[in-house]
């Protein structure tokens, strides 16, 4: 493989003679017929779902903490005996999208996603009920019905990752285990470069699915936990492979305001859902006059009428006012005990909030089976461009998506791995690509390229990105800079493309959306590199 960097990067084409090959003394090799890079819902269901087809799995954990454990809301999913219907869920995803949707691939997810649910409580998993038998349901925004099914109020993240966890127990999970790059064979997938606490080696497979999440940390502060830091996309990217929709960058409107960087909690919108308001310093609503939907609108139409309010007044933040919420500390203990930590009684006062970069809309382009164009490649959740999102992710579609998606990729990448067998032993050159420190690149990325961009800001920050110089793959931190130097690279090339307001994406040079931009794009590193 070629060295080659992101977006408007220069990259070293090739690492010949950059650092010498990894074979040899120390090197380590393993065999396993589907490698899983990631442990949140979508790895977990991917690999339960190729280990129940008989495949030997190993899974690759980078950190402990995963953005599935964090997810507040719950799951959006249409239950029978219901006033809801698939149809609907899929107008409702389809009008958050904002044309961007691709509604077959809606449609066929949001149909399988009692299944999957029904999948996830044979594993263990329980949900809050209003009587017996019968789930509680509530409703966030852009949603038309009440049908987000959650646990122990506001901790429906947790109890998916405890329930696959136990499901996983007997799997061959390796933590603090970093894929570091894909390994190619005659234009197919052979496995994963992976850097671990016994030093560099790979995991040789027919099959690799993609489950690493989000790619918050290109930010100062975000709700994301560490480990998310693009690193799916990038490796996708390092392998030829386009990505697309990556300009869509989702910031949630309600993250709590503490004054400081890194990841912040996530301040439900279920919660709007139940009543509380959203207003400024002098007690004026944010959303009256924006959107018929107000305080429930899709994020990115909340996300923008907070962000404008805060440019016109120079306030640091909004208020969301839950004290009107029923039983707000057993109904959401999650955000009680956030808001107690920082000081704050959410029964006396209104919680202060600010957007936070949430989740990507976009990433490798995959079909709702997760299979990628590079044959034995599979990817699912937030790494994986379906189609579902658009240019705006439907509150609680996450999770259903990550299910959903995440057993199809399982049982996909098990059957791939049947038909081609085991490959050849080939020892991977370490990589080798151009990075940026993360905190430079946070400042940059969180100045140009958060809610509202300029294209000048946009170009500036491209020239800030293009000046990052290449770095050996040593360590952990060496890896998360490259990724996020590569991702932010792509990030900013399709964001200069994008002329137009539209979904997430917002332009303050273009603040209209153009019908003729109703398009997805497709950006690869190879292109933008120059590499021949």
């Amino acid at each position: 493989m070629t060295a080659c960097g992101g977006s408007g990067l220069i990259a070293a084409c090739g690492g010949s003679g950059l650092i010498a090959a990894c074979g040899g003394s120390g090197f380590w090799r393993q065999r396993a017929d589907v490698v899983v890079v990631g442990t949140g819902v979508a790895g977990l269901a991917a690999a339960l779902a190729a280990h129940r087809r008989g495949r030997k799995v190993v899974l690759l954990s980078k950190a402990g903490e995963t953005a599935t454990f964090y997810a507040q809301g719950g799951i959006a999913v249409v239950l029978p005996d219901t006033d809801d219907s698939v149809e609907a869920h899929v107008a409702d995803t389809l009008a958050a999208g904002a044309g961007l949707c691709d509604a077959e691939a809606v449609r066929s997810i949001v149909a399988d996603g009692y299944r999957a649910v029904a999948e996830l409580v044979s594993a263990g998993a329980h949900f809050d009920e209003a009587a017996p038998g019968r789930w509680s349901l509530t409703r966030e925004g852009g949603h038309t019905r009440r049908r987000i099914i959650h646990s122990g109020g506001d901790a429906t993240g947790a109890e998916v990752q405890r329930a696959l966890d136990h499901a996983a127990a007997t799997l061959d999970v390796r933590r603090n285990h970093v894929a570091l790059d894909l390994i190619l064979d005659d234009g197919a997938v052979a496995g994963v470069t992976v850097l671990s606490e016994d030093g560099l080696g790979a995991v040789y497979a027919p099959s690799v699915i993609l489950a690493t999440g989000g790619l918050g940390h290109l930010y100062s502060a975000t709700t994301n936990p560490d480990g998310s830091t693009g690193d799916g996309v990038a490796l996708a990217m390092w392998a030829g492979l386009e990505v697309t929709d990556l300009e869509f960058i989702q910031f949630h409107p309600t993250m709590l305001y503490t004054g400081g960087g890194g990841r912040r909690p996530l301040i439900t919108e279920a919660l709007r859902g139940e009543g509380a308001k959203l207003h400024d310093r002098q007690g004026l609503s944010v959303t009256d006059g924006v959107h018929p939907m107000g305080d429930l609108a899709p994020r990115d139409v909340v996300a923008a009428a907070i962000e404008a309010r805060l440019s016109a007044t120079g306030d640091e933040c909004v208020y969301l006012d839950a004290r009107s919420v029923e039983h707000f500390a057993t109904r959401f203990p999650t955000v009680n005990a956030a808001c107690l930590s920082a000081g704050i009684d959410a029964t006396r006062d209104p919680i202060p909030v600010v957007p936070g970069a949430h989740y990507s809309c976009g990433g490798v382009h995959t079909d709702v089976h997760g299979r990628t164009e590079l044959p034995g490649l599979f990817a699912a959740g937030e790494v994986a461009r379906t189609g579902m999102h658009g240019a705006n992710r439907l509150a609680s579609n996450s999770l259903l998506e990550g299910l959903v998606v995440g057993s199809r990729a399982g049982v996909a990448a098990a059957h791939h791995a049947d038909v081609a067998g085991s490959g050849r032993i080939i020892d991977p050159v370490p990589p080798f690509r151009p990075a940026l420190a993360r905190s430079d690149l946070q400042r940059a990325m969180t100045r140009h390229a958060s809610v509202v961009r300029s294209g000048e800001g946009l170009s500036e920050l491209a020239d800030r990105l293009g000046a990052a110089t290449p770095r050996a793959l040593r360590s952990r931190t060496d890896f998360e800079d490259a990724a996020l130097t590569t991702v932010a690279g792509a990030l900013t090339a399709a964001a200069l493309a994008r002329t137009e307001t539209r979904g997430c994406h917002h332009r303050r040079d273009h603040p209209e959306t153009d019908p003729a931009q109703a398009v997805s794009r497709a950006h690869s590193a190879r292109a933008a590199v120059g590499c021949p």
